[in-house]
């Protein structure tokens, strides 16, 4: 089997959604159709219509998404993470999958509320997936945009039951406007739902197990109202987690320009660099890295030679590629993410920059 170390190029893999955009700027060229493969499509013999033509999800670590270079061009993530397994995605992850799902979405409408399981719950409920724990960066957010995150204060499980059969629990959930840059955390058991306006990249475990619990008396693509979750989702609902926003924006000088600790758990890393120079990277020997390019362009360097890089490419490092160096043509701006330790590679660096354990733990969340 060939040896995998050099950086990877994933495709993105564009999904439509009754409450997605036709523009995916500033960081995707508009898709070509078809977007998605015909299987993924309500009925797979329609011909796309102008509502598939919605993109509200572009999914970058998706199994389905392709590898565009070599050894693996033409090998699908799913594909090569069953083949390779600690080869492609570090040795501390069993699972034949890749572990970490990451996604854009572009909203224009509000999504339905929801709630997701933890591991546990799924494999009571939903035997044979994940849980799902999430994150939200946001990218770009509008004077439409806002969201729902957690219950309010002294609301009960009964009465998101009364406001969900009737499609009215907007009001009994906390909104906020987020701000383009903010980071938030959505463990599981926390009911929320995205509104209109936003541009934000999701980080989670690799799972799509979604408990749907409002949708507004909304119908889907193929015009029939989508399907409502109320016992899985209120038997998962926790009414009194925190909303977990506005957290410390912990950002550092460094000398190709800045990096940023945006959050952590034991299910993924999310950091964000900005460069302007040329900076070197320790790869992960024992884990992969994959980074999203939000702006900019330019080359990235390992033993095995260069690539060229630019705005909306992923590039997964596998543990195997060692050191690398990003040499920016424009300033670049991307976003780093990992399954890490903890210690390690957010509380001890932090630390050691004289963070005080307080606001650590406002972005670690063990």
């Amino acid at each position: 089997m060939p040896r995998l170390d050099s950086p990877l190029q994933l495709s993105p893999v564009f999904k439509p959604k009754i409450w997605g955009r036709a523009d995916l700027s500033p960081i995707f060229p508009r898709p070509q159709f078809p977007t998605v493969p015909a299987e993924s499509r309500c009925d797979p013999s329609e011909t796309p219509t102008a509502k598939d033509h919605l993109i509200g999800e572009v999914w970058i670590t998706d199994d389905d998404a392709r590898f565009l270079n070599p050894p693996l061009a033409g090998m699908t993530l799913g594909e090569a993470a069953a083949k390779y397994g600690p080869e492609l995605h570090g040795k501390h992850w069993n699972d034949r999958r890749f572990p970490i799902l990451a996604k854009y979405i572009y909203t224009s409408d509000w999504l339905s509320v929801q709630v997701h399981p933890n591991d546990h719950q799924a494999r009571a409920y939903d035997p044979g997936n994940r849980g799902k724990c999430e994150m939200w960066y946001i990218v770009q957010s509008d004077r439409r945009a806002q969201i729902l995150l957690g219950a309010k204060p002294g609301v009960t499980k009964g009465n998101l039951r009364a406001a969900f059969e009737k499609g009215a629990s907007r009001e009994l959930l906390n909104r906020f406007r987020p701000k383009a840059g903010e980071a938030i955390y959505v463990p599981p058991g926390t009911v929320h739902a995205l509104g209109p306006g936003l541009v934000l990249f999701e980080v989670e475990e690799n799972s799509d197990l979604t408990y749907r619990l409002d949708d507004f008396g909304r119908v889907g693509l193929d015009g029939k109202p989508r399907p409502l979750h109320l016992e899985k989702g209120l038997a998962v609902a926790r009414v009194d987690l925190p909303a977990h926003r506005d957290l410390p924006r912990l950002q550092f000088r460094e000398p190709y320009g800045s990096r940023r600790y945006v959050l952590a758990c034991r299910f993924f890393a999310l950091e964000e660099l900005t460069l302007r120079r040329r900076g070197t990277f320790e790869g992960g020997t024992e884990r992969a890295e994959v980074l999203s390019l939000l702006e900019g362009e330019g080359r990235m360097e390992t033993a095995a030679g260069w690539l060229g890089y630019r705005a909306g490419d992923t590039w997964l490092i596998p543990p195997a590629a060692g050191d690398y160096r990003l040499v920016p043509r424009e300033t670049t701006r991307l976003l780093k993410f990992y399954v890490p330790d903890l210690e390690k590679n957010f509380r001890q660096p932090l630390a050691k920059r004289g963070v005080r354990s307080a606001r650590i733990n406002r972005i670690l969340f063990d």
